[in-house]
C-alpha cells in the first residue's frame, strides 16, 4: 500500500510514527507539504518521500487529506483531475463527505475520520465514517493506516461523526481541563507544584487504564471508591450540589452543535 499524506502536521506525523512503529515501509509514504524545514524533518525522521507537488498523489493507492479545514476546498478542487482509484482520507474538521465529493468532481471513494490528539503517542481512538463509493478493501486500508494511531470506530451515519467530534475529538480538552484543576487544588491544599501534578496525572492514568481493563461500568467504579460518610463522598456531593455532571454533558453538547454548524459554513461553497 502507497500512501501520500497532504500535509505533514502533527496529526500526519503522530499516523506516519504509528506506521513506522508497526513495521511499515516508510518508503512508500510521501508527504507533500510547502515548508522546506517540515518536510527536511519528516524524512529525517520518518525516512519518507517528500515533496511540494500535488500531482505526486498520482502513484498513491490512498491519499490522506491532513490539512486544515479552511484549505481543503482549494486543495480539493485541485486534486480531483489526479483521481482515479485512489481511497481518500479525510481528517480535516467539519468537512462532509458530500461537500467533498463537490469539489472533487463527484468521486466517493471517501473516508471521513475525526481522530483525536493522542494519536501522538498512539493513544489516539479515531471515528470513521466511509462514503457509499468505499470499497471493503478500500476500508480496511482505512482502518490499518488509523489503526497506527490507536483505536478505530466505525459509525454508519455521518453526523455521528460530529457526535465523536465533541466526545473523544474535543473530549483530550476537557480530560486536561480537569487536571488541571487538580493540580491547582493540590496547590491551593499546600502541596508542591510537583507534587500536584505527580498525583494528578497519576490518578488519570491508573484510573483510566482500570476502567479500560474491567468490564465494571465507571459508575460501579466510583461507588467502589466512595465510602459512606468519607472524603470522597464528601467531595462528589459537592460535585453533584455544583452541577458539574450536567455541566459536562451541556459542553459536549455545545461541541457537537459548534462541529455541525462549522460543516455548514465550511462546506457551503
Amino acid at each position: 500500500m502507497k500512501i501520500s499524506f497532504i500535509g505533514g502536521g502533527n496529526m500526519a506525523s503522530a499516523i506516519i510514527s504509528g506506521l513506522k512503529q508497526k513495521g511499515f515501509d516508510t518508503g512508500n509514504i510521501s508527504v507533500v507539504e510547502l515548508d522546506a524545514s517540515k518536510r527536511e524533518a519528516l524524512t529525517q525522521e520518518f525516512g519518507v518521500q517528500t515533496t511540494e507537488h500535488l500531482p505526486s498523489v498520482v502513484n498513491a493507492d490512498v491519499v490522506v487529506l491532513a490539512v486544515k479545514p479552511q484549505q481543503l476546498r482549494d486543495i480539493a478542487i485541485f486534486l480531483a483531475s489526479f483521481l482515479k482509484q485512489q481511497l481518500v482520507i479525510s481528517i480535516a474538521a467539519g468537512i462532509s463527505c458530500a461537500a467533498l465529493q463537490r469539489w472533487l468532481n463527484g468521486y466517493n471513494a471517501i473516508v471521513r475520520v475525526m481522530p483525536n490528539t493522542p494519536a501522538q503517542i498512539q493513544a489516539g481512538v479515531s471515528g470513521l465514517y466511509a462514503a457509499a463509493g468505499v470499497s471493503l478493501e478500500q476500508r480496511e486500508q482505512a482502518d490499518q493506516l488509523l489503526a497506527a494511531a490507536g483505536s478505530t470506530l466505525w459509525v454508519d451515519d455521518e453526523s455521528k461523526i460530529d457526535l465523536v467530534t465533541a466526545i473523544s475529538g474535543s473530549g483530550p480538552a476537557y480530560v486536561f481541563y480537569f487536571i488541571e484543576a487538580l493540580e491547582q487544588a493540590g496547590l491551593e491544599l499546600g502541596l508542591s507544584a510537583e507534587q500536584a501534578r505527580t498525583l494528578s496525572l497519576q490518578t488519570f492514568l491508573g484510573a483510566s487504564q482500570l476502567a479500560s481493563q474491567v468490564e465494571t461500568p465507571a459508575a460501579t467504579l466510583r461507588a467502589q471508591v466512595t465510602s459512606k460518610g468519607g472524603t470522597t463522598e464528601r467531595a462528589l456531593l459537592s460535585l453533584e450540589q455544583d452541577g458539574i455532571k450536567p455541566a459536562i454533558i451541556r459542553a459536549a453538547r455545545a461541541a457537537a452543535e459548534r462541529a455541525r454548524e462549522l460543516g455548514e459554513q465550511l462546506g457551503k461553497d
